[in-house]
């Protein structure tokens, strides 16, 4: 068996246990938790999902139109759509590869160009993501001490990070890898850190993360816990963070966990905060399965078959 595949199958089983021994351990009350469901709070919660969506799309837009690549905002956010739909399908962020395949597709732009709108777009969400964090910190009593380097390593990284881009441009080297590299931070640079462009990406990045805690709040609300927004905001921050390292599809499992442990800080029982942390991430992932789905005929016939073939490449192509 192919190392690859082996470890596709052991990332789907390790979000299966995880999420398994989660609701094993407060199996009784959920049962009695369930029958809090209420779609007066999932339709809002829904609602606030599809409109952070739109930020999400909107901001991609305007990042690659930043890069000279000029697209619509129906093929920025089915773009997204897309690959976030493969990411909860096949681990280690393959959606990410087939992003790159669709705008070069389409638009024709370079490889690195791709990579920059990538880079970009993930720079920003890990910087906002850890500063919202940080800020939620100071309101939240007696957090565990691995909340503070999960937090705050992912911010310092993200300062360095700046800072070297605002020196990118200082260097010239022959390696083509290499240069290559540089040429891509160059890109980022010019289409990032002008005033113009940090002032709007900064503002969409924290838009589309306070609404991602609105919806876990209107999942909150259904089970009329009266939770601060603040613990609410550290959850997500938490839960994204820890679902950034690839350890599973889509980050199943261990974004819930991640939740879950965080909102019993603020005193919820273990299976309303289990419950919510699983709705919570059901419902934005239901959003982007469907949606995702639903941009295969926009973009045509030819993306499942490039999909097949980069998962062949990706997944198959290394033997034991």
């Amino acid at each position: 068996m192919s190392r690859k595949i082996f470890g596709i199958i052991l990332s789907v089983l390790l979000a299966a246990a995880l999420l398994f021994v989660m609701l094993a351990r407060v199996w009784d009350d959920l049962l009695v938790t369930i029958q809090y469901l209420d779609p007066f709070y999932i339709l809002p919660a829904i609602g606030i999902c599809l409109v952070g969506w739109i930020f999400r799309g909107w901001r991609y837009q305007i990042i690659l139109g930043n890069l000279q690549v000029a697209v619509r905002f129906v093929f920025a956010t089915a773009c997204i759509f897309f690959s976030q739909t493969v990411n909860l399908i096949v681990p280690a962020r393959l959606g990410d590869f087939i992003r790159i395949l669709i705008i070069r597709h389409d638009y024709e732009a370079t490889v690195s160009e791709c990579l920059s709108s990538l880079v970009i777009e993930r720079f920003f969400d890990i910087l906002t993501v850890a500063f919202l964090g940080l800020v939620s910190l100071l309101f939240v009593l007696d957090v565990p001490d691995w909340f503070i380097p999960v937090i705050l390593i992912p911010l310092i990284l993200s300062v360095f990070f700046a800072i070297f881009l605002l020196f990118a441009g200082t260097f010239a080297v022959k390696n083509p890898i290499f240069s290559f590299i540089l040429k891509m931070l160059e890109e980022v640079k010019t289409a990032s850190l002008t005033k113009r462009s940090l002032a709007f990406l900064s503002t969409t990045s924290i838009i589309i993360w306070v609404l991602e805690a609105f919806v876990c709040l209107c999942v909150t609300l259904m089970f009329s816990e009266q939770i601060p927004f603040v613990l609410i905001m550290l959850a997500i921050v938490i839960g994204n963070l820890v679902k950034a390292i690839p350890l599973t599809p889509g980050g199943i499992g261990t974004y819930e966990l991640a939740v879950a442990i965080t909102l019993e800080i603020g005193g919820i029982a273990p299976a309303v905060a289990t419950l919510i942390a699983v709705i919570d991430h059901l419902i934005k992932n239901v959003i982007t399965l469907v949606c995702g789905i639903a941009t295969i005929p926009y973009f045509g016939q030819w993306i499942l078959p490039a999909l097949a073939d980069t998962v062949k490449k990706r997944v198959f192509r290394s033997t034991d």
